[in-house]
């Protein structure tokens, strides 16, 4: 059940867990990565188990917690635990957790939330049949129901290797990869259906690289991870020996050394970023004559795409790679694989014995979670996730208010009067392409909070006795919704996420940023806190998704979402001469010992970083009208904008998932989310006197300033 995640430049404040095994990440959206009244951040209802109510939290008097701050650390040589340091101290990090913080706290109350109205729905008997809340609540039930599971044990898994034993030739094993795109299993190849980048008004087919089991090449080429592939041979193993294939041992050993070559044909992460170059046109021929040994029209056919004039292949160039290791693999072995794959797909779903199996490997060897989640936490993220806009909607009654989404509203529209001042003033920029970009900001769409219209589910069956049939089914109901736009034009007014997410996000292709209601809330916003943290929250968060349709893929896209250059030579190397002295920056920024952040995988969300913080403050002069900022405890208006920035950043990792983030995800891990943009402002030298001497203090000339 693994689809490829592809689209148009998408920029989120934060990269989901889940997409860290995601071998082709989606580069058309773009994300930004976490009533007691308390003073300190971690009192009343914080514990070590995490967030326990479902009242947000309040950060101080007015919006950050002073008393988080570790005044003994010169702003200058750690700006993240001038601001965090006391905080950290404090913060200790849940057991079923890989890191936490201020995003992690916000998503452990979401996940409260949706614990009261998930199981609050379970609880009832009246529900009326076939209806959301009976879907909701019999997705929870199947989840739960521990006993019918352990019952069950491999049952469900059955039917699916009897089919893979079936498939024992090349041809009729590329018929089940193809079946395999919304259901169980995997494929050398990912294929999905995503807004067209150059044509954004219609759907197209889009297929690129797959068939890892780590979370990506770096995993088997890297000899820092060595650790990590032999885990992972030994997990292959141990899941064989339970589904009773022949000869596991040997045979992990066998699916991992094929693995290896698989990636040693992926393109880099670095190369996935690149829009131009994963953007290839063909005809199921075309790509069959230039990638022969692999069956293309079978393998469409089966994913009920055989008759599409034309596809996006992304990576172009390795796909005749990998259709040769394909050909060349024996078909025992392709079966093997695919079992397994098969297998672990499923594993989180059947008893208990294949779900811990998948957890101690994938969470606690991969990332290092030392406990894993609860039954019940687990059963209520199975049930928002399969019907996450129902979830959604009962959400946004209870707990999304409408003056949040009014004053976003007047937040974004500074932000955009803001980033408008800024391009008029660039120096580095000619008319022809600042009029270009003025162009595409007017025509940026905002939506805030939830969707207009909500998704229909009432063609998904969901069933209290059947939980891997709900998944399936599930599966199936939204590749069949992807089919059925293949041929309409693009629904603009779809969301990404749903609004009890803790993120936002930017898309190219619908030239829109998007800010789900859950984020909506402190530390990012408090409606009744000083306007300096909100902007240097929110308005951060706001001018970063805004900075996605400018940074270096995003802006690859025009004002209708067209991929198309729309700059001038000059002003594109100009642009690009920055980028690169940011990236410079960034190289040399150790999130932990041996592990170096890697900018051509992180440019995006570093111009993203730098343009919110720019713009957000900005804004925030904006709306003080010609008047001198307040001073609250003794902080100016522009020091508590720079406590708010760093303030949504607070937060810890465990070893292992910091070095998974460096190694897969295009995020800078938090600490250089907050002391890489500062250092590149004026205003921040300013506002905490930022002397030469200090770490990370730069002269005026080594300043990046992009928008």
């Amino acid at each position: 059940m693994k689809r490829l995640l592809i689209g148009a430049a998408v920029g989120a404040l934060l990269l989901p867990a889940s997409a860290a095994f995601a071998q082709d990440a989606d580069h058309d959206h773009a994300c930004i990565d976490e009533t007691c009244s308390i003073v300190s951040l971690f009192s009343g209802e914080e514990t070590a188990a995490g967030w326990q109510g479902t009242t947000a939290p309040r950060y101080g008097t007015w919006g950050f917690d002073m008393a988080g701050r570790d005044t003994a650390v010169k702003p200058g040589d750690d700006f993240f635990e001038y601001a965090n340091g006391k905080a950290l101290e404090k913060l200790v990090i849940p057991s079923d957790r890989t890191s936490y913080g201020s995003f992690a706290l916000l998503r452990e109350l979401s996940d409260n939330r949706m614990k009261e109205l998930v199981t609050g729905l379970a609880a009832r008997r009246d529900l009326a049949a076939g209806s959301d809340e009976a879907k909701i609540a019999d997705a929870y039930r199947s989840y739960i129901d521990e006993a019918r599971i352990e019952q069950l044990d491999a049952q469900p898994l059955q039917p699916y290797l009897a089919a893979i034993r079936a498939a024992d030739s090349h041809d009729k094993m590329a018929v089940y990869m193809g079946q395999t795109v919304g259901r169980f299993g995997s494929s050398f190849f990912g294929t999905g259906i995503t807004i067209d980048a150059k044509q954004p008004t219609r759907y197209v087919v889009s297929t690129g690289q797959s068939g890892l089991g780590l979370p990506n090449r770096d995993y088997y080429l890297d000899a820092r991870y060595a650790d990590k592939k032999e885990k992972y041979q030994a997990y292959v193993g141990r899941m064989l020996t339970m589904i009773g294939w022949a000869d596991p041992t040997e045979t992990a050993a066998q699916i991992v050394a094929l693995e290896q070559k698989i990636a040693e044909a992926h393109w880099t992460p670095v190369e996935n970023r690149n829009r131009d170059k994963t953007y290839n046109e063909f005809t199921i021929a075309q790509l069959a004559q230039q990638a022969p040994g692999f069956e293309w029209q079978a393998y469409y056919d089966a994913a009920e795409l055989g008759g599409v004039p034309r596809l996006i292949v992304r990576q172009d160039t390795a796909m005749p790679k990998i259709a040769a290791i394909y050909a060349e693999t024996p078909v025992a072995l392709l079966q093997a694989w695919e079992a397994f794959h098969t297998a672990d797909d499923m594993a989180p779903l059947m008893s208990k014995r294949f779900s811990d199996a998948q957890w101690e490997f994938r969470s606690r060897d991969l990332s290092g979670q030392p406990e894993q989640r609860t039954r019940e936490k687990r059963a209520i993220s199975f049930a928002e996730g399969s019907l996450g806009e129902a979830t959604g909607r009962l959400y946004v009654a209870q707990y999304f208010p409408a003056e949040s989404k009014a004053k976003m509203e007047e937040l974004v529209a500074n932000l955009r009067t803001a980033l408008s001042r800024r391009i008029e003033n660039l120096t580095w920029m000619g008319a022809e392409t600042k009029a270009a970009a003025q162009e595409k900001l007017r025509k940026f769409t905002v939506k805030i909070g939830y969707p207009d219209k909500w998704r229909d589910y009432s063609g998904l069956d969901i069933r209290a006795d059947d939980l891997v049939g709900n998944a399936e089914r599930r599966g199936l109901f939204e590749w069949n919704y992807d089919l059925s736009r293949l041929n309409e034009p693009v629904d603009k007014s779809e969301w990404g996420m749903t609004p009890q997410t803790v993120n936002a996000y930017y898309n190219s292709a619908n030239n829109e940023i998007v800010f789900p209601a859950a984020i909506l809330q402190p530390p990012f916003f408090d409606p009744n806190g000083d306007a300096a943290v909100n902007y240097g929250g929110i308005g951060g968060v706001i001018g970063h998704e805004i900075g996605h349709g400018f940074d270096d893929q995003g802006s690859k896209s025009d004002g209708d979402g067209v991929l198309r250059n729309w700059w001038t030579p000059e002003d594109k190397a100009r642009f690009e001469a920055l980028t690169t002295r940011l990236g410079e920056q960034y190289a040399t920024y150790e999130p932990i010992a041996g592990y170096h952040i890697n900018p051509g995988l992180t440019m995006g969300e570093n111009i993203g970083d730098a343009s919110g913080v720019a713009v957000g403050l900005e804004a925030y002069h904006l709306s003080l009208n010609g008047q001198a900022a307040p001073v609250i405890d003794g902080t100016t208006g522009d020091q508590r904008f720079f406590y708010g920035w760093a303030q949504v950043w607070q937060s810890k990792y465990r070893d292992e998932a910091l070095k998974q983030q460096v190694a897969t995800d295009p995020h800078s891990a938090a600490q250089f989310r907050v002391i890489g943009p500062l250092r590149n402002v004026d205003a921040w030298y300013d506002a905490f006197d930022v002397q030469p001497g200090t770490k990370y203090y730069l002269t005026p000339d080594q300043r990046v300033r992009l928008w």
